[in-house]
């Protein structure tokens, strides 16, 4: 029961990893409100851990402010929301692009805005920000979400340097491949599909696929006092790919 008494709210918690990662806040004792657009996602979710569900549109600042003040000072935010549309670059069109950059960096900012004077003011804060092992080594056919990520572990790292004096830590974390709707929707895209996930498998050093409850453990740590004198670092949940 790491973080018994504290509230946290996580963005984009109605599936996949933001789901495991609402799940096992829950279990460690917080209060946690899941921010989504997929409201039913969220309800349902949030019934299952006896949390709380929000209508979160993350590329909205208004909708962020809005989120931040229900839920009433969060200790603890997770930005999760993200998205990608798979493709080789020259045929992806600027309004996907945009949409990438919006949800998967834009968020980010938008909700760490709304979220972070209150932490500053309390001498209190845990921000720990989804980016992607895509973000450090690129990822073919997706070059706004590998951009969109990169952008992430930039914003964690000066975030860390400005709110330090507050008592708020900012840091990554960057999954490899994971089995969420997400990375599984490549399959919509046939044999291409198919070959980039097995790609991805076979790039991890494990040679296997990671699980949303693997980075939600990751996450859980860094919410937590046990990640007292950590900040301003990324740490990768992805089987050994981002290894140097």
């Amino acid at each position: 029961m790491r973080l018994e008494g504290r509230k946290a709210l996580v963005t984009g918690g109605a599936s996949g990893i933001g789901a495991a990662i609402a799940a096992r806040l829950s279990a460690e004792g917080a209060e946690v409100w899941i921010g989504d657009l997929n409201t039913e996602g969220a309800e349902q979710v949030a019934g299952e851990i006896a949390g709380h569900a929000l209508a979160l549109d993350v590329t909205d600042l208004e909708a962020a402010r809005a989120a931040v003040a229900a839920v009433g000072a969060p200790d603890i935010l997770i930005n999760n929301a993200g998205t990608d549309n798979f493709g080789f670059f020259v045929y992806v069109t600027q309004e996907q692009w945009q949409q990438v950059l919006d949800i998967n960096l834009g968020g980010v900012m938008n909700c760490t805005h709304a979220a972070l004077p209150g932490m500053q003011e309390r001498g209190y804060g845990r921000i720990v920000n989804i980016s992607s092992e895509a973000g450090r080594v690129g990822s073919k056919g997706s070059a706004a979400y590998s951009a969109a990520k990169a952008g992430v572990i930039g914003f964690t790292k000066a975030i860390a340097r400005e709110a330090a004096r507050y008592g708020v830590t900012a840091n990554a974390i960057a999954p490899g491949p994971i089995e969420t709707p997400l990375l599984m929707g490549a399959k919509e895209f046939g044999e291409i599909g198919e070959k980039v996930i097995e790609t991805m498998r076979a790039s991890t050093q494990l040679g296997r696929l990671g699980q949303p409850e693997e980075v939600a453990a990751a996450a859980a740590f860094l919410a937590s006092d046990d990640a007292s004198y950590v900040t301003g670092e990324t740490l990768g949940v992805s089987g050994g790919l981002g290894m140097v």
